[in-house]
């Protein structure tokens, strides 16, 4: 999708240093500081989270109201605030302060907190910062954190956008905090694929869909003229591969999102299905019917001929390569029963990792490398992560229908779809590693097979 005016790989930078200061004028002095090496204050995620940390998040001042095409910029800074505050609630690990404990905060104290007053409010953690726009008609976001009780500045961040990307901002601003006191990598500013579902059970209208990972700033990406599965975003986020019956013919085709333009990936008579690239973009790994038996396959992303990977009787699909390419999970029933394989990427050493009571299926290796998230079959369909050898199982959601696990960019949440039993109605939602924050995830209307892209450039 292009970006207003022309301005997609330059809409969101961080700033310089130097430019930062400019825009701030008089907080110069302040801004050169940097923040005292003995602040300590963060959330240790690996003991559990017995309590969520208490966090202020006041709405973002403005030097002075300027109109752009995304609102004033004082409305702007409440509403940069609210999206920071959701992304930190959300992620189960934040407990921001309601908005009737917070106070208004002038500008000249962007980067000055009233520490006396935030200690008194109950905040461990205090996220200030401003929104001013720029005489080239971009606004910039200053993102500070601060720790209350030890008063000391914990990091800073500078955003300049055009007005319409102001939510990217907010989501990085976001990132930054998450980051900083979790010690885990960001996920905030990312998007997510999936498929869009409506109409009755028996004769669902099932249409690419794409929208941030919070929901917002959601569009179709076809008509539901032809059903479509199971979509994957490449590394560089900018085509996705997936499953359509056009014509009848279950195929994978690729989907360019700057041009809306799609094409066949494999121009042959068999069912293709179940695509999904590799981390560096080369290939599209995918199954492939042949005979009476189901096969995976890889094929260069811009076509040719298929490389078969395995070649045992039964079903082997599901196939999703570990962060460095160099191996690839899948599922398969070759042992009369679905259940997860690891083999390498060129399809030798085929080994058998899921042992425990059950079906094992949709395998997905986590963007860390260190565990698979699979859909566990036993009694009912829930979500469950294992590491790379099976060891260490753990079911982490308990629906009626819980399937298509995707991670989030820094492998900590979970992200799939959740089907209601008898309704047939099917929504998104997303769980963390403790099997604890599950929440919903919001789309207009029903939702499934997510896909979950890595962070934004």
């Amino acid at each position: 999708m292009k970006r207003p005016g022309g301005q997609r790989r330059r809409a969101l930078n961080r700033l310089p240093l130097t430019r930062f200061c400019t825009v701030l004028g008089a907080m110069v002095a302040s801004l050169v500081a940097t923040a005292p090496a003995h602040a300590q204050l963060e959330v240790d995620i690996n003991g559990g989270i017995a309590q969520p940390m208490p966090i202020a998040i006041p709405s973002m001042p403005t030097p002075s109201t300027v109109t752009t095409p995304a609102g004033d910029t004082a409305a702007l800074g409440q509403r940069v605030s609210d999206v920071i505050t959701n992304d930190l609630k959300n992620s189960g690990l934040f407990n921001p302060l309601p908005k009737s404990a917070l106070a208004n905060v002038p500008f000249s104290q962007a980067n000055a907190p009233d520490f006396i007053f935030w200690g008194q409010s109950g905040a461990q953690a205090l996220v200030q910062g401003f929104v001013q726009a720029g005489s080239d008609g971009k606004i910039t976001v200053g993102c500070y954190l601060y720790d209350v009780l030890g008063k000391v500045e914990l990091t800073r961040q500078g955003f300049e956008v055009v007005p319409a990307q102001w939510r990217r901002a907010a989501h990085k601003c976001a990132d930054t905090v998450y980051s900083r006191l979790t010690g885990e990598g960001p996920y905030f500013d990312s998007k997510v694929v999936y498929v869009s579902e409506t109409g009755p059970k028996q004769n669902r209208i099932k249409r690419l869909a794409v929208m941030d990972q919070d929901g917002a700033n959601h569009r179709f990406l076809t008509n539901g003229q032809s059903i479509v599965l199971t979509p994957r975003f490449a590394p560089n986020q900018q085509t996705i591969t997936y499953m359509s019956y056009a014509g009848n013919r279950p195929r994978i085709y690729v989907y360019n999102m700057g041009t809306g333009q799609q094409r066949l990936v494999v121009d042959l008579p068999n069912m293709t299905f179940a695509p999904r690239f590799s981390p560096d973009g080369r290939y599209i790994v995918f199954s492939m019917s042949v005979g009476g038996n189901t096969d995976i396959y890889r094929v260069s992303a811009s076509g040719g001929t298929p490389q078969r990977l395995t070649t045992s009787p039964g079903i082997d699909t599901g196939a999703s390569y570990s962060p460095d390419g160099s191996r690839i999970v899948f599922e398969s029933d070759r042992s009369g029963g679905q259940q997860l394989y690891v083999m390498n990427a060129d399809g030798s050493n085929q080994n058998r990792i899921s042992f425990g009571g059950g079906r094992y299926a949709t395998p997905v290796w986590s963007p860390r490398g260190d565990l698979i998230a699979f859909t566990k079959i036993s009694g009912g369909f829930n979500i469950g992560v294992m590491g790379v050898d099976g060891s260490g199982e753990k079911v982490l959601t308990n629906g009626w229908m819980d399937e298509g696990p995707t991670w989030s960019p820094n492998g900590r949440v979970i992200m799939y779809n959740r089907t209601g039993q008898g309704s047939g109605k099917a929504d998104l939602r997303s769980v963390d590693l403790t099997g604890v924050n599950e929440r919903p995830v919001p789309t207009p209307l029903d939702g499934s097979d997510p896909a979950w892209g890595p962070l934004l450039p």
